[in-house]
């Protein structure tokens, strides 16, 4: 009697497909497959090169942070802004719907009372935005019902060796390029 031993299994086998696709021997071959590659690489390639000779526009380079785009999409998305009410307060009432959409989760709030607004007791105490993470995605904007939070064009010099710095307070978005014409308008805080 075998005691303490498994029984031997049966090498899987596996399952063939009636639409399996079978490779002829042109794909086996690989060579000719990677040399079709390379001749795709090396077209777009001359055919830049060929535009850059001649001086018409070939493949853009932009050398940052020495030089920056001008000719970004009609619908970029850069830094954020907090848009402000008319005494300078901010707009945002920590409601966290802009940290909850975030898909990176790169917004965090704390929010405080203001007993002596009755209309929006909530202001966020802390705004910050961690760029190191954000993906510039949009929602944040989208989801915010106060008109609080926007995204401006243009893209300031974010790129840094340092991931410390790349937290920005809500002292910087609300300083940065500052924004008071919402959609949304509160009149000064009544007290």
């Amino acid at each position: 009697m075998n005691v303490g031993r498994t029984p031997a299994r049966a090498p899987y086998v596996r399952k063939v497909y009636w639409n399996e696709p079978v490779m002829g021997w042109w794909e086996r071959a690989y060579l000719f497959e990677i040399l079709r590659g390379l001749a795709i690489t090396g077209g777009v390639f001359l055919r830049n090169m060929g535009k850059w000779v001649t001086g018409r526009k070939g493949a853009l380079t932009t050398y940052y942070p020495e030089e920056t785009r001008a000719d970004f999409g009609r619908h970029n998305r850069g830094k954020h802004v907090l848009t402000l009410r008319p005494d300078g307060r901010p707009q945002c009432v920590a409601c966290n719907m802009c940290a909850t959409v975030c898909p990176a989760k790169v917004i965090e709030i704390e929010a405080a009372f203001d007993p002596d607004d009755p209309a929006h007791p909530k202001y966020p105490s802390r705004f910050e935005i961690d760029y190191s993470r954000c993906v510039f995605c949009g929602l944040c904007v989208e989801a915010c019902p106060e008109d609080a939070i926007r995204m401006d064009k243009t893209v300031p010099d974010l790129p840094s060796p340092d991931r410390l710095r790349m937290w920005l307070g809500h002292e910087e978005l609300m300083t940065w390029k500052p924004s008071s014409d919402v959609a949304k308008p509160y009149g000064p805080k009544h007290g």
